[in-house]
């Protein structure tokens, strides 16, 4: 390999969320956050750009776009256009705007659950009603409950279809049977998909990504589409990302909802990484993809040999890892605060992603295989005191 994922580096006392709110002595594998430098073009650009020594107020370069719309075109072979693209400071504000674009108060948004937290608080914050179309889980695998879901989005008042895919956190990588299904639902029910794919680039082997929108015509103008190089080149800290979204009576409303709320710039820095990352990083994405298969495969094995109390939800995607903890009595919220306390290991409870994942954790494997051999350890430990 020409990167070195081996290499551990110090992140304490650098305003770090991983690390620096984490507790002495516990070592955090929780937060959406990869413990690897970026590759290197990232930091020579961003020091190209520092050394200029003038950071005024930017304007968001022809580079910008042309670096979104050939990535998607080299990597998915999925053609946009520049004029569908509203930059943003990150998924999350997108997500906000684009409930308050679509949705008034009465309305609903419909989730699935197990799924990303901040779904929930956006809604939420937005005083708009949640309902989920909950995962089931069923033979160590998750899989939608169509019957369910075509009874949700029957609601009037159901305005936005809230899809992750990839999925965080239980791993699944949509198919394109299922995404099919799901949208031509939506578009008999007059519900608008809001697909957040964050997690596109990190897909496992023998698993294929498909972009929601790119299934059909009508896909791609009843959907809106989020994105960000964050997950992928762990450059979540310099908030640079993109909504998607082909229909231009929907630009109109979302456009409007980002200038009322100033969420419409990116930082100078961002800027530089977001161009530098989709034009000139691709070996290195496909060397992690190789590092974090290895890392995805320890964990398994590790797991089924020395804590088979605990099944491992066996990812497509993503390097957050949902283990099955169901065997041990035990509610993720007390069992994560175990770990905390005894295992000096700091993971995130499963309930934290709604009431039917509280039978899991959450893990995260993106780190150095001596930290993540560290981690299991730790693991262990604490699964052996209960």
């Amino acid at each position: 390999m020409r990167y070195n994922f081996d290499k551990i580096i110090n992140r304490k006392d650098t305003n770090c969320s991983k690390w620096d709110t984490t507790k002495e002595e516990v070592l955090p594998m929780w937060v959406a956050d990869m413990d690897f430098e970026v590759p290197p073009k990232i930091t020579k650009a961003l020091n190209n750009r520092v050394n200029h020594a003038v950071f005024g107020y930017p304007v968001i370069p022809n580079a910008y776009f042309d670096a979104e719309i050939n990535w998607w075109k080299r990597r998915y072979g999925f053609d946009i256009k520049k004029e569908w693209i509203e930059p943003t400071i990150g998924v999350v504000p997108a997500l906000s705007t684009i409930v308050q674009a679509f949705c008034q108060k009465g309305d609903k948004v419909l989730i699935q659950s197990p799924v990303y937290q901040m779904f929930n608080v956006v809604i939420e914050r937005n005083e708009i009603e949640i309902i989920s179309n909950n995962l089931i889980y069923e033979n160590n695998f998750y899989k939608i409950d169509f019957k369910d879901f075509e009874e949700k989005v029957k609601d009037e008042k159901v305005k936005l279809f809230i899809l992750c895919n990839p999925h965080n956190p239980v791993g699944r990588v949509w198919s394109n049977e299922e995404l099919k299904k799901m949208g031509e639902l939506c578009i008999k029910h007059n519900v608008v998909v809001l697909s957040d794919e964050i997690h596109r680039d990190l897909v496992f082997k023998n698993y294929k990504y498909t972009p929601f929108a790119q299934i059909s015509e009508e896909f791609l103008q009843n959907s809106i589409t989020c994105t960000a190089p964050s997950k992928t080149f762990n450059i979540a800290g310099l908030k640079a990302s993109n909504i998607i979204v082909a229909k231009q009576e929907y630009r109109v409303k979302i456009s409007k909802i980002l200038n009322q709320n100033f969420t419409n710039s990116i930082n100078i820095f961002g800027i530089e990484a977001f161009i530098t990352a989709y034009e000139s990083c691709e070996d290195w994405l496909d060397e992690l993809l190789v590092y974090l298969e290895e890392n995805k495969d320890f964990l398994i094995d590790y797991i089924n040999k020395n804590i088979p109390k605990i099944k491992v939800v066996v990812p497509e995607s993503t390097y957050l890892l949902w283990l099955d903890i169901s065997n041990l009595n035990i509610g993720s919220k007390q069992l994560s605060k175990k770990l905390e306390d005894f295992g000096k290991l700091r993971v995130i409870s499963g309930i934290t992603y709604g009431e039917n994942g509280d039978n899991f954790l959450r893990i995260n494997i993106a780190c150095p295989k001596e930290i993540l051999k560290d981690g299991l350890q730790r693991l262990g430990k604490t699964i052996y005191s209960l």
